[in-house]
C-alpha cells in the first residue's frame, strides 16, 4: 500500500487525530512545498495531516509568464484555514522562468514586472515571503549579472512597495552549473553588498539555503564539521539574521557535481548527519524549514516530514524501500487549479 493510502486508511480509522501536528522537538516550524491543484483548502489539510507546521506553494503555475487577474475563488477558505490550523509562515514560490541577471531584455523586463506581481499576489494570500531562483548571467559574467540583479531588485521593490509593504524576497543559492548565480556564500555577500551600496532596504530581502544546492556546489554538509563551517561562513559574510529559508532536501549527485536532483531525506548522498545538523544548529531558531523532496503527490510527503522529525530528536531512520527512490515529482508542485482568468498577453 502506498504511503499516501495507508495516511488515508489511518485518518479514516482515527478521525480525532487528524490533525495531531507538531512543530521539531527544537520548536522549529517545517514545512514542504505542496501542490494546490486539488483544492487549496484539501491542501491545507494534507499540511496538517502530514505533520507540518509551515507551508510553501505556487501561486500559479511556475513555468509559464501568464498571470491570473484575480485570486483563487478558494483563497478566503485557505487563508482560514490555515490560520485556524496554525501553520505559518506561508512562503510562495516564484516562477521558474524570472531571471532578474538576464541580459535580455525582454526577459529581464518579464522578470520584473512578474516577480513584482508574486509580491503582490503573496499579500493577498497573507504569505511572509516569495521565494526565488537569483538566477544566470547567460554569459555575460558576474559583475554584469549582478549589476543587472541589483537593477531588477530595485525595481520589483519599488512597484510591489505600496501593496505588499511587508512580504520578504528571499533568494535562492545556486548549484552552481552553467552559467547560474550564487552558488557560493561569496557570491551571496557580493549580491547583498551592491544591493547595500544602492540604498535597498534590507528589510525587504533576505536569502534562503538549499541543500541539494550547496551539495552540488561543493560544499562538504554531510557531517557537522561541514554544517558548522558554512553557518560561520553565512554569519560572517552577511549575517545569520539574512537568512530566512532553508529548503532541506538531501541529493541523488556527488558534491561538487553541480547538479540539483533532490532526494528523500537520508536516502542521498548528503545523508543522516549533515542534515540532522541543520534543523538542531542551535544558531537557526529563526529559520523556517521546507522540504522539496521526491513524491511529494504520493505519499512521501507525510514520509519525510517524519524522517525529519527523527533527525531532530535523535532517532535512526528506517531504511527507505526500494520504490521509494523510483517516484517522480509531477502534480506535485502544481498551483490552483482554476486558471480561467490569465492574462492573455503575457
Amino acid at each position: 500500500m502506498a504511503p499516501r493510502q495507508e495516511a488515508e486508511r489511518d485518518e479514516r480509522a482515527a478521525p480525532s487525530l487528524r490533525y495531531a501536528w507538531s512543530m521539531l522537538p527544537n520548536g522549529r516550524r517545517l514545512g514542504a512545498h505542496l501542490p494546490l491543484g486539488d483544492g487549496m483548502v484539501k491542501a491545507a489539510d494534507r499540511a496538517a495531516r502530514i505533520g507540518a507546521s509551515t507551508i510553501q506553494v505556487f501561486s500559479d503555475n511556475p513555468t509559464s509568464w501568464r498571470r491570473r487577474h484575480v485570486p483563487p475563488r478558494e483563497l478566503p477558505a485557505f487563508r482560514e484555514r490555515l490560520a485556524e490550523l496554525d501553520i505559518a509562515p506561508i512562503t510562495i514560490h516564484a516562477p521558474y522562468l524570472i531571471n532578474l541577471a538576464s541580459p535580455d531584455p525582454d526577459q529581464f523586463e518579464r522578470s520584473v514586472q512578474v516577480l513584482a506581481n508574486e509580491l503582490r499576489v503573496a499579500a493577498t494570500y497573507g504569505a511572509r515571503y516569495v521565494n526565488v531562483h537569483i538566477g544566470s548571467h547567460r554569459g555575460a559574467g558576474e559583475t554584469a549579472g549582478t549589476g543587472r540583479l541589483v537593477i531588477g531588485l530595485t525595481r520589483v521593490l519599488d512597484l510591489s512597495a505600496a501593496d505588499a509593504p511587508d512580504v520578504i524576497l528571499v533568494f535562492e543559492n545556486g548549484a552552481g552549473g552553467g552559467f547560474g548565480m550564487g552558488a557560493r556564500i561569496e557570491d551571496l555577500a557580493r549580491i547583498d553588498l551592491a544591493a547595500a551600496a544602492t540604498g535597498l532596504d534590507h528589510k525587504r530581502f533576505a536569502y534562503c539555503l538549499d541543500t541539494a544546492h550547496l551539495w552540488g556546489a561543493g560544499y562538504p554538509i554531510g557531517d557537522a564539521a561541514g554544517v558548522d563551517e558554512l553557518i560561520d561562513a553565512f554569519d560572517a559574510q552577511l549575517g545569520l539574521d539574512r537568512l530566512r529559508m532553508i529548503h532541506l532536501n538531501d541529493s541523488r549527485f556527488a558534491c561538487g557535481s553541480m547538479m540539483d536532483r533532490h532526494e528523500h531525506i537520508g536516502g542521498g548522498q548528503i545523508g543522516v548527519e549533515g542534515l540532522a545538523r541543520l534543523v538542531t544548529h542551535p544558531s537557526l531558531d529563526h529559520v523556517a524549514y521546507y522540504l522539496e523532496t521526491p513524491g511529494m503527490d504520493a505519499g512521501y510527503d507525510a514520509v519525510n516530514i517524519a524522517r525529519v522529525k527523527d533527525l531532530a530528536a535523535g532517532r535512526p531512520l528506517a531504511p527507505l524501500p526500494p520504490e521509494a527512490f523510483e517516484v517522480k515529482s509531477t502534480r506535485g508542485r502544481s498551483a490552483p487549479a482554476d486558471h480561467d482568468d490569465v492574462d492573455p498577453d503575457r
